[in-house]
């Protein structure tokens, strides 16, 4: 096998015999020239043996390859081959609903149809995926390039369903379903559309629920999010949106070659959503909410906020803020001139003035500065201090009274029931040889107080408001604290900031022994199997003014109603205590109207606080508000 060989003859009668029936040696020997001629090819052991290196090579790649994919990427290859077969359908939770303290619904859900594509399932050839599209969009009557459009955002293998057209009613949702299963690629999905049945009401509290935009799914992909899915977009739908979504099932379907249905391989039933019962009557809640618009209306103002509290507990009774919005408009799917109307009004009526609204005190923080001039020894109820129109620093600066005569001998009830700025002013900053808190203590009491915090409502997108202090100024403002700083903090002017939730949650620690309980919306959680989980009122501080000192600034709170800036409640047939306030925020324009106050003045049963944007004086425009609702409150309402 070491060579070979042919040999050439002259003609047959030359053929050497023995070379096919000898012992085939071969004559080695150099023929003569012109009687036989050699033609050969040597193959060395050499080359040889680099040859059965390569055929070895060869199959053992072959092998190799055999072996890294039936066995290492075995599982792999075969849930993509699984994956051809069959698939995977959501099972949609009904999401959870939303009833009022007396288990009256707030929201209904009705059923509504999507139709989608799944991308993966449509060709891969161009002119059988365009005739896909032709007859998706001659079906849902849409234009084939507008399909396409959409399409072209996502990759051809996109392993989610795209919606291409929405809330498609009942009637027309079966004719769908009907063609949809002479195609690939198009599938008709339910789901439920939220009704928000007291529409305007409850806008800022339930908020709405909307579709999934891109950057809300690639958070929400993880857990489970469908790219078709909904939402809670706001309010508690979305701070409550783990438990009103509930937990989807699975069907897993065998499917043909062309994509048909054939049968369920594994089935995981949907979990519906959990059910919320809130702290709020939606009577109350209405009469608030009349009450406002009403006397908006009589003052010629746009914005306003009304929050009521259990100061026993921390429940919300009621929470306006005005103006508002119907979230129906989002629930089924906005137009964009409607769009364009709300987030271009001036008023803002998206905006939850309640807990993000953030605004001068006025003089509603005089009761705070009160209980912590008490609480540190810097006046007793009865220290006194002589109002003659305002003080004078270096004979320079000039801060005033609202009075200009001024008020005479004021001890701390006089100060809070007339709202005396020079009271606050010594007792906040100090005056010459009268030691006064100064801007750490503020800054200690405020805080204690909640102020500069979140109250941890149950609703996202609360504003802390501002504490400032000399370190805050130098930052934000570059500049240096002065007394003068100091002094309009005192009286709630100047940088400090509060919402009016924060003033109502403060108000509730003068009336229940010092707690500052965190507010909370929701009551109750409801299960579909019948358990119900009770929300505990939660204290988030207490013991933090001696009760000697809370009993002075209440008492002084109900002299503001007997005998001060509040006397209009004076004829309600509860006892009311309150203080009213008035902060300059701009110069050119009217100040913001406060009050804050309780009822019954012996065992308190509600906080409530009011705030009118550039309502002017507190005592003219708040008051008429809160009397309207308490009387309203303890004479219809407690009498149902």
């Amino acid at each position: 096998m070491g060579s070979f060989i042919t040999r050439s003859y002259k003609n047959a009668k030359e053929i050497d015999t023995d070379f096919f029936y000898g012992n085939g040696s071969i004559d080695n020997n150099t023929p003569k020239t012109g009687e036989v001629g050699f033609l050969g090819k040597y193959l060395s052991d050499k080359k040889l043996n680099i040859v059965l290196l390569l055929i070895f090579l060869g199959l053992f790649s072959l092998l190799a390859r055999s072996v890294h994919l039936q066995i290492i990427k075995g599982a792999y290859y075969s849930s993509l081959a699984e994956s051809n077969r069959s698939r995977e359908k959501a099972i949609i939770a009904s999401r959870g609903l939303i009833y009022d303290s007396q288990n009256k619904p707030l929201i209904k859900n009705n059923p509504i149809f999507d139709a989608l594509i799944l991308p993966k399932d449509l060709s891969l050839m161009a002119a059988k995926r365009q005739a896909q599209i032709n007859f998706i969009a001659q079906t849902l009557n849409i234009k084939p390039e507008d399909i396409t459009a959409i399409l072209n955002k996502y990759p051809r293998n996109f392993k989610y369903s795209i919606p291409i057209k929405e809330n498609i009613d009942y009637q027309e949702a079966l004719i769908l379903k009907i063609k949809a299963s002479s195609t690939t690629g198009l599938y008709i999905e339910a789901h439920n559309q939220r009704q928000y049945l007291f529409s305007s009401e409850f806008s800022h509290l339930i908020g709405y629920e909307g579709k999934l935009n891109e950057q809300e799914f690639n958070d929400k992909k993880n857990e489970d999010y469908l790219f078709s899915d909904y939402i809670g977009k706001t309010g508690l739908e979305l701070s409550y949106e783990n438990e009103l979504r509930g937990i989807y099932g699975k069907d897993v379907v065998e499917v043909d070659a062309t994509g048909s249905e054939k049968s369920v391989i594994y089935h995981k039933d949907a979990a519906n959503g959990k059910n919320l019962v809130l702290t709020i009557d939606e009577r109350v809640q209405k009469k608030a909410r009349d009450i406002m618009s009403q006397y908006l209306k009589v003052f010629n103002k746009k914005r306003g906020s009304l929050v009521a509290l259990n100061p026993q507990t921390g429940e919300i009774l009621a929470m306006v803020s005005l103006p508002d919005y119907d979230p129906n408009l989002f629930a089924n799917g906005i137009s964009t001139e409607d769009y364009k109307k709300l987030s271009e009004d001036v008023n803002q009526p998206m905006f939850d003035r309640a807990i993000r609204g953030e605004y001068p005190s006025g003089s509603t923080i005089k009761p705070v500065i009160a209980a912590a001039a008490l609480q540190e020894g810097i006046i007793t109820d009865k220290t006194t201090v002589l109002s003659t129109g305002g003080i004078w620093v270096d004979k320079i600066w000039f801060f005033p009274d609202w009075s200009a005569s001024g008020h005479g001998l004021t001890n701390v009830y006089k100060a809070i029931a007339w709202s005396v700025n020079t009271f606050f002013y010594m007792v906040g900053g100090g005056y010459e040889d009268f030691a006064g808190l100064g801007i750490d203590n503020l800054e200690k009491y405020f805080k204690i107080f909640g102020l500069g915090e979140i109250t941890g409502i149950d609703l996202n997108g609360e504003a802390k408001g501002l504490v400032p202090d000399p370190v805050w100024k130098k930052q934000a403002k570059n500049e240096d604290w002065y007394i003068g700083d100091t002094y309009h903090v005192s009286i709630g002017q100047g940088d400090l900031l509060t919402t009016p939730l924060q003033i109502a949650n403060y108000t509730t620690a003068f009336v229940n022994g010092g707690k500052l309980y965190k507010p909370h919306l929701v009551k109750e959680i409801l299960s579909n199997d019948g358990n119900k989980e009770d929300i505990k009122p939660t204290i988030l501080r207490e013991n933090f003014i001696d009760q000697h000192n809370l009993d002075i600034v209440k008492k002084a709170m109900r002299q503001t109603v007997t005998d001060g800036s509040a006397a209009k409640l004076n004829s309600l047939n509860v006892a009311a205590a309150g203080k009213t306030g008035t902060a300059q925020w701009n110069t050119e324009k009217q100040p913001q109207a406060w009050f804050t106050g309780f009822a019954p003045y012996d065992n308190p049963e509600i906080v409530i606080t009011v705030l009118v944007e550039e309502g002017g004086e507190g005592s003219s425009v708040c008051v008429p508000i809160t009397y309207d609702f308490l009387n309203w409150y303890f004479n219809t309402y407690k009498k149902l």
